[in-house]
C-alpha cells in the first residue's frame, strides 16, 4: 500500500540535438531519426505528492514561459505519464502534481517530454516501484518520442522514432568530457512538429561522418569542433515556415556564437559558445525582449 502524503521533488532538464539525422520513412508513418541528445541545466521542477485521490497537476511559471501554449491536463504528457504508470503496475494511489516551467512551451527543447521523464522517474521512486530503468523508458516510449532519452538521462543516442537510446559512450564517458556552454534563444513562436515533418522535402541526411565528428568533438570536449558538426535535417524546413526563428538563429549568430543550430523541430536556437565568459559576451548583445539564457550542458552520464 503506498502511503498518501509521501512527496519528492525532481529537477527535469531541457535537451539539445547537437545532431538530428532524418534516415528514412517508417512504415508506421513516422520517420527514422538518429540524434544526439544532451540534457542542459535549465529545469522544470516537479513537486509529486501520492494521494488517495486522482491524479491532478497544477503549473506555476517563469517569466518567458507563454501560459497560453499550455495543453489541457488530459493531454498534458506528465499526467499521461503518471496514468500509465498506475496502470502498468496496478498502483492504487493517485498523485499530485506540480510543475514549476521554466523550459519553454513547444520549444524543441523537450519541455513537456522533461516533465514526463521526471514523473516517471519520479513515481518509481515515491511509490516504490523499484521497476528497471528499460521499463521505464518502454514506458516513456508511449507517451511521447523524446521521453526515453530524458528517462535514460545524459548524453544519449537516440535512434528510430525515439525508442532506441544508448549512451554515448558505452561503459562509460572518457574522464576528459567537461561539456558546452551554449546561449538558448526561443523568438515565441510554436512549432507544430507534424507539420514541420510535413513540409520537410530535404534528401535523407544519414551520413556517418555526421555522428562520428559530433562523438569525437564531446569526448575531447572540443567546442570548436562541436560548432563544426552541428547538423539538423529539419532547420531549412523550419526557417522556410517560420522566418522569425532563422532571424533569432542569425542574431545569435552576429552576437558571436561558434556554431548555431535549429534544436530539434524548434522554435527554440542555440549558440554554442567557447566558455561563460564568452556566453556572458555574447548575451548582452541580444535583443532585450528576446527570451535568452546561458546554460551548460550536464555532465555525460
Amino acid at each position: 500500500m503506498v502511503k498518501a502524503g509521501s512527496a519528492i521533488t525532481v529537477e527535469a532538464p531541457a535537451k539539445i540535438n547537437l545532431t538530428l539525422e532524418i534516415l528514412g520513412k517508417r512504415p508506421d508513418g513516422y520517420h527514422e531519426l538518429r540524434s544526439v541528445v544532451m540534457p542542459v541545466n535549465l529545469y522544470d521542477s516537479l513537486s509529486l505528492t501520492s494521494t488517495y485521490a486522482q491524479t491532478v497537476i497544477t503549473v506555476t511559471f517563469e517569466a518567458g514561459v507563454d501560459v497560453s501554449k499550455l495543453c489541457p491536463a488530459d493531454k498534458n504528457l506528465a499526467v499521461r505519464a503518471a496514468r500509465l504508470i498506475q496502470e502498468r503496475y496496478r498502483v492504487n494511489a493517485g498523485a499530485r502534481i506540480h510543475i514549476h516551467k521554466r523550459i519553454p512551451i513547444g520549444g524543441g527543447l523537450g519541455g513537456g517530454s522533461a516533465d514526463a521523464a521526471g514523473v516517471i522517474r519520479g513515481l518509481n521512486r515515491l511509490w516504490g516501484l523499484e521497476a528497471p530503468l528499460p521499463e521505464l523508458m518502454a514506458v516513456g516510449a508511449e507517451v511521447g518520442c523524446d521521453v526515453p532519452a530524458l528517462v535514460h538521462g545524459g548524453a544519449v543516442l537516440m535512434e528510430g522514432r525515439g525508442e532506441r537510446v544508448s549512451g554515448l559512450f558505452g561503459d562509460g564517458p572518457p574522464e576528459v568530457c567537461e561539456g558546452f556552454w551554449l546561449v538558448l534563444a526561443n523568438p515565441g513562436v510554436m512549432c507544430s512538429t507534424p507539420e514541420i515533418f510535413r513540409k520537410w522535402r530535404a534528401g535523407l541526411t544519414a551520413r556517418h561522418t555526421i555522428l562520428h565528428n559530433m562523438l569525437s568533438s564531446i569526448r575531447a570536449s572540443d567546442v570548436s569542433a562541436a560548432a563544426k558538426a552541428l547538423h539538423n535535417g529539419l532547420q531549412t524546413a523550419v526557417y522556410e515556415s517560420y522566418p522569425v526563428i532563422a532571424r533569432t538563429a542569425r542574431l545569435l549568430d552576429d552576437a558571436g556564437c561558434l556554431g548555431v543550430l535549429l534544436s530539434g523541430s524548434g522554435a527554440s536556437v542555440f549558440g554554442l559558445v567557447r566558455d561563460e565568459i564568452h556566453g556572458q559576451e555574447v548575451s548582452r548583445k541580444l535583443e532585450a525582449g528576446l527570451w535568452h539564457v546561458l546554460v551548460r550542458t550536464c555532465p555525460v552520464v
